[in-house]
């Protein structure tokens, strides 16, 4: 074979497997599995160990929080890897992972944790929460009580944080948040509904609970 056809042939294997070797990197990368980022944990909660939600927290920095209007609309967020569908604000910004999930209007606050576990009792929930007064000392609550939502029993606890002084003013945001826990079929819903103190988001919030579903 002349010289000049082995050359030509070298550069036609060279580029065969160049060819190759970019259309195997592509397929990786097309491939590669993604994740949704879960803020709920770091930048709302706080305390709770893996499988437990920890205690909603308000920022010092964050624009005060109105009222959730009487005009408010409200969309059916469907969760159906997690089990569940809740109404929720429009327009407030979605954040967390599956089980995970936050929705938030400044301070306003609404978390839903799904994890395995027990039906919760007036004194789980009791003792969970002295739990997370370790690492937040600011944690105040009331006895927990047994209630009826539309989607079943469920134990309902209101408790109280205060975020950290804002830099400037050197102010603290009081949250007041309502703590459910549902059950059904070994899974716990944990739902917080945190609004500041003086704000009044009662009857929104109530009607958020009681939207509550198991799928």
């Amino acid at each position: 074979m002349s010289s000049l056809k082995k050359s030509s042939l070298l550069c036609a294997l060279a580029g065969t497997a160049l060819i190759a070797g970019c259309g195997s990197a592509s397929k990786t990368g097309a491939g590669a599995p993604t994740s949704a980022p879960s803020s709920a944990s770091s930048t709302q909660t706080a305390g709770g160990s893996p499988g437990q939600a920890g205690a909603l927290s308000g920022e010092a920095g964050s624009t005060a929080t109105g009222d959730i209007p009487d005009n408010q609309v409200f969309l059916v967020f469907t969760n159906r890897t997690a089990g569940y569908s809740i109404k929720y604000p429009e327009g407030w910004t979605q954040s967390g992972s599956v089980r995970d999930v936050t929705f938030r209007d400044k301070n306003n606050i609404v978390h839903v944790l799904i994890a395995s576990g027990a039906a919760p009792t007036p004194a789980s929930v009791s003792a969970q929460l002295n739990g997370l007064k370790s690492s937040n000392p600011t944690l105040s609550f009331q006895p927990p009580t047994p209630i009826r939502l539309r989607s079943g029993s469920a134990v309902k606890a209101v408790y109280t944080t205060q975020s950290a002084p804002n830099p400037v003013t050197g102010k603290r945001v009081t949250l007041v948040v309502d703590r459910y826990e549902l059950a059904h079929g070994g899974q716990v819903a944990t739902v917080d509904l945190g609004t500041p103190k003086g704000v009044d988001n009662i009857d929104a919030y109530r009607m958020m609970i009681e939207s509550f579903r198991w799928l």
